[in-house]
């Protein structure tokens, strides 16, 4: 296992590299270009200049996030086909440099969506990403991008790049059309389209899942379970497609086993990357907040989700996804440096008992 950080770059981002050197056991990153748009190309120049900054603190990139697929890939527009010839080309400019997994997701329209970026925990006083159902229900989608943006703390978000959200409702119209089925036949265009190519050059793509794990403003989606998965993965039947397990996304979904579902993929050897977080129900379906990684801080038992990474996906890359905001930091929503930090440390606790014990 290669434990990893999430970092969005110099100057975009509260938390630094010498920070990251810092956490026992980390190793490298999972790092992004935060500032390019979906369908846009990512320079060759910038990409090596981002890893050799990345190598020079002393850490690896492997694995490169939220190289984010345009809304006309999704909705089989005529104009899919330079956006993939682009995606190609970012894949082959990244390959160059070392990276060996694309984390991307087939969202439609919204990335990851919550109601609150810091609801204050009341039993310590920090605060961190909450969801809830009823919330949502009295919102429209321009009101809940707006207010997402105004609560970011200045900070850019994975997901909701301003120039990707711009035509919000137009691109919800057109959505109207657009069922599962129709999702996924698109789905399965790209893919034929970058697999082979990402077989060639030794790149693994893993999707990430819908979060939360549901149906958004009546948006198909299609990655929330084992069974969505397992029709992703038939789309293009390639050792390159692959899964980003985020088990907080998937465990938003009570009815989601995740160490069984890190089981059934990671012995198919189609898990990419985890993002590893715990979250805890608030007495409802669709209601959650993101806690602390500690196993009864939350309803995810991070044990069982270690051990199943152990046996079934030991080589993989992991990193400690959204953390609470703790020790009066001030950052970008779910990306301090200390909770995460900590997570990071547990997890690395957790791996050394899984592997002495099973010596």
């Amino acid at each position: 296992m290669k434990l990893t950080f999430r970092w969005y770059g110099e100057g975009r981002d509260s938390v630094t590299l010498k920070n990251i050197r810092q956490i026992p056991g980390c190793t490298g990153l999972m790092g992004l270009l935060d500032d390019k748009a979906a369908g846009e190309v990512w320079p060759e120049e910038e990409i090596k200049a981002y890893i050799d900054h990345v190598h020079e603190a002393g850490l690896e990139c492997e694995v490169i996030e939220s190289v984010n697929v345009h809304e006309d890939i999704k909705l089989g527009l005529p104009t899919r086909d330079q956006y993939i010839e682009n995606y190609i080309t970012t894949i082959r400019n990244l390959a160059k440099y070392g990276v060996k997994v694309i984390v991307y997701n087939f969202m439609p329209v919204l990335d990851w969506l919550r109601t609150d970026l810091a609801r204050v925990i009341p039993e310590d006083g920090s605060n961190s990403l909450y969801y809830d159902e009823e919330e949502l229900g009295s919102m429209t989608p321009v009101e809940i991008v707006k207010r997402t943006a105004e609560n970011s703390n200045g900070f850019s978000l994975p997901g909701w790049e301003p120039e990707r959200l711009a035509d919000l409702e137009r691109v919800m119209e057109l959505y109207k059309s657009v069922d599962e089925a129709a999702l996924l036949k698109n789905y399965q265009y790209f893919l034929e389209a970058i697999i082979p190519v990402c077989e060639e050059v030794g790149i693994r793509m893993a999707c990430h899942p819908d979060d939360p794990g549901w149906k958004i403003f009546g948006l198909p989606r299609i990655a929330h379970d084992q069974e969505g998965f397992d029709k992703i993965i038939k789309l293009k039947d390639s050792p390159a497609n692959t899964v980003c397990l985020c088990t907080g996304s998937l465990g938003s979904n009570v009815a989601n086993d995740i160490p069984a579902i890190i089981r059934h993929f990671g012995s198919m050897d189609r898990i990419g990357c985890l993002h590893i977080r715990n979250i805890k129900h608030l007495g409802a379906d669709r209601r959650f907040r993101e806690s602390a990684h500690l196993s009864s801080e939350g309803d995810l038992d991070m044990f069982e989700i270690m051990k199943a990474v152990y046996d079934t996906c030991p080589d993989t890359y992991v990193r400690p996804d959204h953390g609470r905001m703790i020790w009066d930091e001030v950052g970008r929503p779910g990306y301090g440096l200390y909770d995460r930090a900590l997570g990071l440390t547990y997890l690395n606790g957790l791996w050394e008992a899984i592997c002495k014990m099973s010596k």
